[in-house]
């Protein structure tokens, strides 16, 4: 049976986080460039074991992938060593589909 990770979807997590919260989006370089949240911090996956210093231990973090998948794992690493972590259900294809902001350094910002 898969592990349950603590979620939020989209629509609850207020356009402007509060002071004590991180926004982590764990995808690839290709996939944050594409376009990405404006007040998201960016640890790809597959990096994250080797830059944990990066996170603050005493915030909330909402971790986002592109669709769910990898963030799951992600929330439930980080919950299983000592943050506070969530799982944003959906991504950033739901990200994007509510209608979020979006920035991206190469033109029109899109989810890919």
């Amino acid at each position: 049976m898969p592990q349950q990770v603590p979620s939020v979807t989209v629509p609850d997590i207020p356009a402007e986080l509060p002071a004590q919260t991180v926004l982590l989006d764990v995808r690839e370089q290709d996939e944050w460039d594409a376009g990405h949240a404006p007040q998201a911090q960016h640890i790809p996956m597959s990096e994250l074991a080797g830059r944990l210093e990066e996170l603050p231990a005493d915030q909330e973090v909402l971790v986002i992938c592109r669709s769910g998948g990898r963030s799951a794992r992600v929330t439930a690493y980080l919950n299983a060593n000592g943050w506070d972590a969530r799982n944003i259900d959906g991504g950033m294809q739901s990200w994007e589909a509510a209608g979020r902001a979006l920035t991206s350094d190469q033109g029109e910002p899109t989810v890919i």
